[in-house]
């Protein structure tokens, strides 16, 4: 070929066209490669005597020269001739310069490679350490890492003591061997290691200054979106592991005897037969709005107090109890413990519309599989709160378990938000549960406070008139809400107190897998009682064809429903085997 004739390599520049031929005969990926080489090497004006050296010119990496290597050792064989010996190239033979070249020959200049200055991310735990060290003076002996993490825990999201996701070790101070290793703070001392800011750590804390607050000199941590302000102690406080607060003690004491508070009464929808009664008047400024939490929402085993600290250091504490219903609660308590006894309720506390079902991704799944999932929310809907907040953790899992599963979770969310109109809330760790409570805490007293709330006197209430009494409630007031005692919620709220033979039998129905809420009530308009269904299966008759009748019964009356409410024959089958004996 022309080309090799005028090449310095022909001999090279022959294999690598073989190489453009092949791979343009097979529509090959890696054309464009063997075409920039053979390129590069038929301009190059050196001559390589082992193809090892080419791995210093454009377009040529290991792989192309081992390949060149391989075939060069093979010419040598065929023909006789000794393999040249490895060598490198000497550095005055212009290489770079070609290499340095454009396409019309001309030289590129070199490129200046930036040494950028690294700064950490807006409240991640590597700015919240550089804020802290910050606030000492340029000569101090610097911090302890216990007085490191006191100080910068109120500038991070997430928390220096404990991993935000259980499974893994990871916290906030492991930013902290990042910061050292890019030259932004010195470690010294042993055994004591004390943390100080470099020179370019203190010109990084500048930079935050002038971003966050260039009027104050020393506050470089720019202003937090809180609009409560901080308590001094309460923020920069040390995690103090400890019992649980006299609160739990004592209401658990108090809710021994809630069960009893609310009598079972006869259930009636008629409004004639509805209790009259004049409400209780919570005036404002006599009550405050505080966040209840149950006392079994715990990060970890060895670490249960985590989300009572973290609320208290954001100056929210709450009431710790264990809950009858859902995972968080608001409550209106009075100043005056007596108020709500003298006029015929108990306790201090009025429970408001508001209610948090909290739930890990992977407890989402376990719940959905074990039945729970679609009995918390049959629970939820007959406690007569309006507004249910359905908070999911979406924590790292499992990849494998996460995608078996993944339909079923889209599946449940979906249901949760159009079929029971419940507000769907995702977080991504719990230190994001906790910022969420805190400023839904904030937005109800901002709601609540400054208003009158009506409470309805327990003495009047009944487990079987208190929904047709909200129901009537509502549409003769359609704008102002009435409330009861937390006793009064609590004792309603218990897992039997309120349970009617029609609720036992959906309960009884959704025990069946796949058998769920919508499809129970189905059945329930089709066979009234257990007692009904049973001997619907009953009437089928004895025998094979009895048998074929019994698994056929359900799924014949039910498969031409559409969406959720369609019973296949497969899930007929199946309620055939739990209610007939097939």
């Amino acid at each position: 070929m022309s080309s090799e004739e005028t090449c310095a390599n022909p001999l090279l520049l022959g294999w690598v066209q073989e190489w453009v031929d092949e791979a343009q005969h097979r529509n090959s990926k890696g054309l464009t490669t063997y075409k920039n080489a053979y390129k590069n090497l038929k301009a190059c004006p050196i001559k390589f005597t082992h193809p090892s050296q080419l791995q210093q010119l454009a377009g040529f990496g290991p792989t192309l020269c081992a390949r060149l290597t391989a075939q060069m050792q093979n010419h040598c064989r065929e023909n006789g001739l000794p393999m040249p010996r490895r060598t490198r190239l000497p550095r005055d033979s212009g290489l770079a310069d070609l290499n340095n070249q454009d396409d019309d020959g001309e030289t590129r200049p070199a490129r200046r490679r930036r040494n950028n200055t690294y700064v950490p991310k807006l409240r991640s735990g590597g700015y919240a350490i550089i804020v802290a060290l910050s606030s000492l003076d340029e000569d101090s002996r610097g911090m302890t890492k216990d007085q490191l993490i006191e100080e910068a825990q109120p500038h991070c999201d997430s928390s220096f003591t404990a991993p935000t996701d259980p499974t893994k070790f990871y916290t906030a101070w492991s930013s902290v061997r990042t910061l050292i290793d890019k030259d932004l703070v010195h470690e010294k001392g042993r055994p004591k290691r004390r943390y100080t800011l470099t020179d370019e750590g203190w010109e990084v804390a500048r930079r935050f200054q002038q971003a966050g607050n260039p009027g104050q000199s020393r506050q470089v941590s720019p202003p937090r979106m809180d609009p409560r302000p901080q308590e001094p102690e309460a923020s920069t406080s040390r995690r103090v592991y400890r019992s649980p607060s006299p609160e739990v003690e004592s209401k658990h004491k108090e809710e021994l005897g809630y069960a009893n508070v609310v009598a079972n009464g006869d259930s009636s929808t008629e409004s004639s037969a509805l209790p009259n009664f004049r409400p209780i008047r919570l005036a404002p400024g006599s009550f405050s709005v505080q966040l209840v939490l149950d006392v079994r929402e715990v990060r970890a085993k060895k670490d249960r107090d985590y989300m009572q600290d973290e609320l208290t250091k954001k100056g929210i504490k709450p009431i710790m109890r264990s809950l009858e219903l859902g995972d968080a609660l608001w409550v209106a308590k009075c100043h005056d413990a007596n108020f709500l006894p003298r006029l015929g309720s108990e306790g201090d506390e009025v429970v408001l519309d508001w209610v948090v079902e909290r739930k890990r991704l992977d407890d989402l799944i376990s719940s959905i599989r074990d039945g729970r999932f679609h009995e918390q929310k049959f629970r939820l809907r007959r406690s007569g709160v309006k507004n249910v907040i359905y908070l999911v953790e979406e924590i790292s899992m499992d990849k494998t378990n996460y995608q078996n599963n993944e339909e079923a979770v889209h599946s449940a969310i979906a249901s949760t938000q159009v079929v029971n109109g419940y507000f769907l809330k995702k977080t991504q760790s719990m230190d994001d549960t906790i910022r969420y409570l805190t400023r839904m805490t904030m937005m109800l007293k901002k709601q609540y406070e400054s208003k009158s709330l009506l409470v309805i006197p327990t003495e009047v209430i009944t487990a079987k008139n208190y929904l047709p009494l909200l129901e009537h409630l509502q549409q003769k007031e359609p704008s102002t809400g009435h409330y009861i005692s937390y006793p009064a919620f609590a004792s309603m709220a218990s897992k039997s107190d309120m349970m009617t033979l029609g609720d036992l039998y959906l309960k009884m129905l959704m025990c069946t897998k796949q058998v769920t809420g919508e499809k129970a009530l189905e059945i329930q308009k089709r066979w009234k009682t257990p007692y009904d269904f049973v001997k619907a299966f009953e009437a089928c008759g004895p025998g094979e064809d009895g048998k074929k009748r019994k698994r056929e019964m359900v799924s014949s009356q039910m498969e031409n429903l559409v969406g959720r409410k369609k019973i296949t024959k497969a899930l007929g089958h199946k309620i055939a085997e739990v209610w007939a004996d097939i």
